[in-house]
């Protein structure tokens, strides 16, 4: 039953001239199946980048957007809707009343957020470029960074810059302790701890490396190690263990899944290329202010 619906994923695609892109947390078959694999940076590029006439994202809605923002005289399909709870932590009105309250302030919105909200912000940063982007702006501007408070400490701590911080956080990395990761330190004492910066700051502390996801790939492929204590999303895992077979890994904590990225299975997927669904739509008032964002963020090297 599953390779038949391969088969039909596969022909359906060649048919629209489509292709499928993948979050690291997607399940492990969509992950095998998809065209690319990556986190919310590499998504972004490969969506402004893309030939295809049809972009499904397999992930959630604020990433199904942002190709809709980079491609809008395409086909973007969201094989389920998905929603992310951080993202919806953050209101284009409650942003635009502390953009009142800072009118001299840069917003940095992190890519986890909507169209809307991109809408009302300057630049865009993920967790791989959240260094970079705010290193690009000049010393002596306030800066706003929504929405993940985890994210921003960490990058004020690596920056030096002080920042206003939004409120918000990953519910799934939020709960994290330092108590979780110590236990794990304990039974495997040789492994190195390597951790998403939307972890708390007590967890950030006990990291011998802190990275975003593609940057977790890297930091391991890298390594001589051979064991590590992985402070993210399980669907990493896959990644992980295709790209280093010869090395072990542990989670940080146990169920650290997030529900609304494994709502997509080949099944939803199958069935989205069949009757061209959920089809993703920007208005075009919003699209041209946060394309603006997005691209703010893109030209950033």
């Amino acid at each position: 039953m599953a390779n038949d619906i391969i088969d039909y994923i596969m022909r359906r695609k060649q048919e629209l001239n489509a292709v499928i892109m993948a979050h690291y947390y997607q399940n492990p078959e969509i992950q095998d199946i998809a065209d690319f694999v990556g986190d919310s940076l590499q998504l972004a590029q490969q969506a402004s980048a893309t030939s295809a006439q049809v972009i499904v994202s397999c992930g959630v809605n604020f990433m199904a957007e942002s190709a809709k923002i980079l491609n809008p005289d395409k086909m973007v399909l969201l094989p389920a809707q998905a929603g992310c709870p951080m993202a919806d932590m953050v209101t284009p009105e409650a942003l635009r009343e502390m953009k009142r309250q800072h009118p001299q302030a840069v917003v940095v919105a992190y890519v986890n957020t909507s169209a809307a909200v991109k809408a009302e912000s300057d630049i865009c940063c993920t967790s791989s470029n959240a260094l970079a982007v705010v290193n690009s702006i000049p010393r002596e501007k306030e800066i706003i960074f929504i929405p993940d408070r985890n994210l921003g400490r960490y990058v004020a701590a690596q920056t030096g810059r002080e920042m206003i911080f939004w409120p918000g956080y990953c519910p799934v990395h939020d709960i994290v302790s330092a108590g979780h990761v110590k236990e794990q330190m304990s039974l495997h004492p040789q492994a190195k701890v390597v951790v998403h910066p939307e972890c708390p700051p007590e967890v950030i502390a006990l990291a011998d490396a802190v990275r975003s996801t593609a940057g977790i790939l890297q930091y391991v492929q890298a390594s001589a190690e051979k064991e590590f204590i992985i402070g993210t999303e399980e669907g990493f895992l896959h990644s992980l263990r295709k790209a280093c077979p010869d090395k072990t890994f542990y989670l940080a904590r146990s169920h650290f899944v997030c529900q609304d990225m494994k709502m997509i299975s080949l099944s939803a997927l199958a069935l989205s290329l069949e009757k061209l669904q959920e089809q993703i739509e920007v208005t075009e008032n919003v699209r041209i202010k946060a394309f603006r964002s997005l691209q703010n963020m893109l030209e950033i090297k």
